[in-house]
C-alpha cells in the first residue's frame, strides 16, 4: 500500500482527494488547520496530522510525523485559501499571509519530503489554478500566489529530471468547493472596501458574489471529483504528464496565452 500525504483536507478538493485515493487502495494522510477538521477526518478513519502551512515549526512537524508513521510516496500540495479585492486595496500584510499559506508552506514541506522522495521516487502534485494561467479582477493576491506556484513548479521539474522524483501540477477551473465561503473572513479582515476608490464596484460586484446566496455558481463548474480523477492519473500513471487541465476555462485559458495577445487575454478577463 502506498501512502500520500495531502494538505487542506477539511473540505473541498482536499477532502474529496483523500477519499478517492483512499477507494484506491492508498493510505492517505490527511492534513487540516483546525482542530474539529482533523477530529471528523479521524472520525472516517484517516491517519491525521495538524498542518498550519503560515507556521515553518508546524510544517516540519507536519513532515517528521508523517516520516514517523512510515515510507512516504506522494505529496499533494492542495491547501491554500483566498483574499478577494482590487489589487490597490490590497495592503502589504494581506499579500503576506497569503504567499506564507499557499506558496511558501507549501515549498517548505515539499523541501522536508525531497530528500525522501529520492529515495522512493516520490511525486509531488501541486494544485494550482486557471489563475495560474490567467488573472482576473478582485483576484489579484490569488492570481499571484498560483502564479509563483506555477514558476516555482515548472523550474522543480526541470531540476528534478535527473531524479526519480515526478513533479506534476494539476489545474482545476471553477469547481464546486467552499472556497468563496472562506475567503469572507480574510476579505473583512484586510480590504478597507468602503474607502476604496471601487467602493461602488464592490457593492454592485463583489459583495454580491460573497454574500448574496442567490448568486448562482459558476458557469462550467464542476464538482472537486472531476480534480481526484486527474489527481488519480497523476499519482499512478507510470508517465504522469507535467499539468492537467480539469475544467473547459481552463483549457480556454491555456490555449489562449499561446495564440492570444495581451490584449485580447485583458478583455477576457474583463468578461470573466
Amino acid at each position: 500500500m502506498k501512502t500520500v500525504l495531502i494538505t487542506g483536507c477539511s473540505s473541498g478538493i482536499g477532502l474529496d482527494a483523500a477519499r478517492h485515493m483512499r477507494a484506491r487502495g492508498w493510505r492517505v494522510i490527511a492534513t487540516c488547520r483546525k482542530p474539529e477538521d482533523i477530529a471528523a477526518r479521524r472520525a472516517e478513519g484517516f491517519d491525521t496530522l495538524h498542518l498550519e502551512l503560515a507556521d515553518e515549526n508546524s510544517v516540519a512537524a507536519c513532515a517528521e510525523g508523517a516520516l514517523a508513521m512510515g515510507p512516504v510516496h506522494a505529496l499533494v500540495n492542495n491547501g491554500a485559501f483566498a483574499i478577494p479585492g482590487a489589487v490597490e486595496d490590497l495592503p502589504r500584510g494581506a499579500l503576506r499571509a497569503i504567499f506564507e499559506a499557499n506558496l511558501f508552506g507549501s515549498h517548505d514541506l515539499t523541501r522536508h519530503f525531497l530528500p525522501h522522495f529520492r529515495e522512493t521516487g516520490g511525486r509531488v502534485v501541486n494544485i494550482s489554478s486557471v489563475l495560474g494561467l490567467v488573472g482576473i479582477p478582485w483576484r489579484g493576491a490569488y492570481v499571484a500566489t498560483k502564479y509563483a506556484l506555477e514558476g516555482l513548479t515548472d523550474v522543480l521539474r526541470v531540476e528534478m529530471a535527473d531524479t526519480p522524483v515526478k513533479i506534476i501540477l494539476i489545474e482545476p477551473g471553477p469547481i464546486g468547493t467552499r472556497i468563496r465561503a472562506n475567503s469572507i473572513p480574510h476579505f473583512e479582515r484586510w480590504i478597507d472596501w468602503q474607502s476604496s476608490p471601487r467602493a461602488d464596484q464592490y457593492r454592485d460586484t463583489l459583495l454580491k458574489r460573497l454574500y448574496d446566496p442567490a448568486v448562482k455558481k459558476d458557469r462550467f463548474e464542476l464538482p472537486p471529483s472531476a480534480v481526484s480523477e486527474k489527481l488519480a492519473h497523476a499519482l499512478e500513471a507510470p508517465r504522469p504528464r507535467p499539468r492537467y487541465y480539469v475544467t473547459r476555462p481552463t483549457h480556454i485559458a491555456g490555449l489562449g496565452r499561446r495564440i492570444l495577445p495581451t490584449r485580447a487575454l485583458d478583455w477576457f478577463a474583463r468578461r470573466s
